[in-house]
């Protein structure tokens, strides 16, 4: 019998997509052929992922459990289609990975999929994601996922059968109006969708970024420029010739009325000034009237992105921040951490034709 090697369970597992222990039993069973191996397989349904996994997953689930208040977790798992993420077997599939990160000290995916299956312990992860690709007939994906051990209280939604998965983690005295509390701030997050809970949260980076992001969408809009900047910048163009002959004409004709200019000018005008604005850069943000609009803006953006300084939904007078609203309830009710996860989120999806797809079928 032929000695079967690391290196040769590595080929037929990169050929394959099979699991480690799949491959190494494929290839003893068939004296190290590899091909022979790789047709066994096949046979199996082991190597069924192979063209499977190129395929886009960006439907799929999310799930979470929280225990006791203190320990949750949440995953991801993606499928090719709506239709097999309401499977039976796929939600069982899924329920089985939310027990194993719930009962292992895995940190990251790729620790995660060479841990032992909770369900057979002949098995990885990798191995029972693609045996259950053979089983779906689709390319099926563990996403990622989250635990949260908390010394405070964690409390757990789920929106839209499974579409979005929030966990809100909070240092707090745990009673029912501060659980009934946290559920409506994990629908906060659900529907807002903040990025962080305070702005103590983001780095000097990270804020200086916003604002950098802030000046050039504002000088890229031209129509919104103060207008004693906006009349600068129109005149330039216009002595310049960097509008057309039929801009300049327009100009001349409604420069008393910049509010509404750019529904006069030319598509490309819009863009000829907010490039004049950019290469202006430097000039205009020393301004004081611009900068009091980028305040505006920036302190809007942190408003939106930032938990705490949300307008709470649920706000009986249409103002109150979340802030408030957790005070309202209990004074030293902290939130320390939020988890928000929405199927195939920033995923690219694939755009069949539909009649293409058809002709490849049929080919």
């Amino acid at each position: 019998m032929a000695e079967v090697t690391t290196a040769m369970v590595k080929q037929l597992r990169d050929m394959t997509g099979a699991g480690v222990l799949a491959c190494k039993n494929a290839l003893v069973e068939n004296n190290g052929d590899i091909d022979a191996a790789v047709e066994a397989l096949r046979k199996k349904g082991e190597a069924t992922a192979v063209k499977k996994a190129g395929r886009i997953a960006a439907e799929g689930i999310v799930m979470l459990e929280v225990q006791d208040d203190k320990k949750a977790a949440i995953v991801e798992v993606n499928s090719e289609t709506d239709f097999v993420a309401k499977n039976e077997k796929f939600q069982t599939f899924v329920k089985d990975v939310l027990d194993q990160v719930l009962s292992t000290e895995v940190i990251n995916n790729e620790e995660l999929f060479a841990d032992k299956w909770h369900v057979d312990e002949s098995k990885t992860v990798r191995d029972a994601v693609v045996s259950m690709v053979a089983t779906i007939g689709e390319n099926i994906n563990i996403r990622r996922f989250a635990r949260i051990e908390s010394d405070g209280v964690v409390v757990g939604y789920v929106h839209g059968g499974g579409r979005i998965g929030v966990l809100v983690e909070a240092a707090a005295e745990n009673n029912d109006n501060v659980k009934e509390a946290l559920k409506n701030i994990a629908m906060q997050v659900a529907a807002m969708n903040p990025q962080y809970i305070s702005d103590r949260e983001m780095s000097e980076e990270e804020v200086v970024k916003l604002r950098e992001i802030t000046v050039d969408s504002a000088l890229n809009t031209p129509e919104t420029l103060p207008k004693p900047i906006l009349t600068s910048l129109l005149e330039t163009a216009v002595n310049e010739k960097l509008l057309s002959p039929e801009d300049i004409e327009i100009y001349g004709e409604q420069k008393n009325n910049l509010n509404y200019i750019f529904n006069f000018f030319s598509g490309e005008a819009k863009t000829i000034v907010g490039e004049l604005a950019m290469r202006k850069k430097d000039e205009i943000v020393g301004n004081k009237i611009f900068n009091g609009l980028v305040d505006g803006r920036f302190n809007k953006q942190l408003k939106d992105i930032c938990l705490l300084d949300q307008v709470y939904v649920r706000a009986e007078d249409g103002k109150q921040t979340v802030a408030k609203y957790l005070e309202s309830v209990d004074k030293n009710l902290t939130v320390t951490r939020i988890v928000r996860f929405e199927v195939g989120e920033g995923i690219e999806k694939k755009k069949e034709n539909f009649a293409e797809e058809v002709a490849k079928q049929m080919a």
